[in-house]
């Protein structure tokens, strides 16, 4: 009878016995709005894969990846998703955390403008308003390292601003309030989707774009007393991403499912779906452990990182180096793959949407 309900759970859904068996799991969320980029989540809880390894995860929405880093820290959410300089930042302050997933293995961050702005190259920011998620998003972390990294004052040469979310931001940069944007791949979509056209200013952006960016992150001591937890968050959403990809549409179905507070309204079904596609793609690009130089889903390319932190020191985010060793663990890579990709991909391909 066990083994039943098991192989239900994999198929669709737990039983309501086997659901009572389901531990909460509290994963922090890096931004307000719970945006197309979580229907990995949704696909792992829809498919029942979570479920059939004991666990229901809830996302939980912050301000960005430093109150996601500083509440795994404080034990209010066990994992969270943020990127990796405020999490060398308080690892350098003695907290023992670390990045046990790469779930973007390139950087999702940069600076944009409007498309008609006559904004080319970083020096042109000389003097403007960058506009930020929140002062807690690493987007502030990123434009203070690219000042410096184009020989800017960070404190003196530009100014940095919170110009919110998706419509907020859209708002903003009509009235010319802001000059340009340190957002995230996501955002980017989401405020294009709100009618503002964005352009990356590449020339910056280069210096950050091969460097990976978030991961599932928790505290030492969680990944080693709750390792099969852990294993199975990373595992389960690993599965979602590649079902993702390989039926985004069914993906973005699904989402709306789970979650269906990411249904937008006040729009028509086919623009609501082409809109959380542009969005499920402009993440699903930096997916691929391809897009890191790795082989398997979520390796943590020591390199890349090491890399990373030399920039990072050298560009003021952190006050001395720190070895990658010490921001980032492989220990369940191995575990974590422990699923047929091949079988998930026909499994999304098979898969008809309601």
């Amino acid at each position: 009878m066990r083994k039943t309900i098991l192989l239900s759970a994999v198929a669709l859904a737990a039983s309501a016995g086997f659901a009572q068996a389901q531990t909460n799991v509290r994963v922090a969320w890096c931004a307000k709005t719970v945006s197309s980029a979580a229907a990995p989540y949704a696909i792992a809880t829809k498919l029942g894969w979570f479920a059939k390894d004991g666990i229901k995860v809830e996302l939980i929405p912050m301000p960005g990846s430093t109150d996601c880093v500083k509440a795994v820290a404080t034990k209010d959410v066990n994992y969270g998703v943020p990127s990796i300089e405020p999490v060398a930042i308080i690892r350098q302050q003695g907290v023992k955390i670390k990045n046990f997933y790469t779930a973007y293995q390139a950087n999702i961050y940069g600076i944009a403008v409007p498309d008609d702005s006559p904004i080319k190259t970083f020096a042109d920011l000389k003097g403007k308003k960058i506009g930020v998620t929140s002062m807690a998003s690493a987007g502030v972390i990123v434009a203070r390292a690219l000042a410096s990294n184009n020989g800017f004052n960070p404190d003196k040469d530009i100014s940095i601003v919170v110009a919110g979310e998706a419509a907020q931001t859209a708002a903003l940069l009509r009235g010319k309030q802001v000059d340009a944007l340190s957002q995230f791949d996501t955002q980017y979509a989401l405020t294009a989707n709100a009618g503002a056209k964005l352009r990356p200013l590449e020339q910056a952006n280069a210096a950050i774009k091969h460097f990976p960016s978030n991961g599932f992150v928790a505290l030492e001591e969680t990944l080693k007393t709750k390792r099969e937890q852990s294993v199975a968050l990373a595992r389960g959403y690993a599965m979602g991403t590649v079902f993702a990809l390989a039926n985004p549409e069914a993906a973005i179905r699904i989402l709306w499912e789970v979650y269906p507070q990411t249904k937008a309204t006040g729009k028509d079904e086919a623009t609501a779906l082409r809109d959380d596609l542009a969005t499920l793609n402009a993440r699903a690009a930096n997916w691929p452990p391809a897009a890191g130089g790795v082989k398997k889903w979520g390796e943590n390319s020591i390199e890349n990182y090491n890399k990373y932190v030399d920039f990072l020191v050298a560009n003021g985010v952190l006050k001395e180096k720190i070895d990658a060793k010490e921001l980032v663990t492989n220990e369940l890579i191995d575990d974590i793959n422990k699923f047929d990709a091949a079988e998930v991909t026909k499994m999304a391909k098979d898969y008809k949407a309601k």
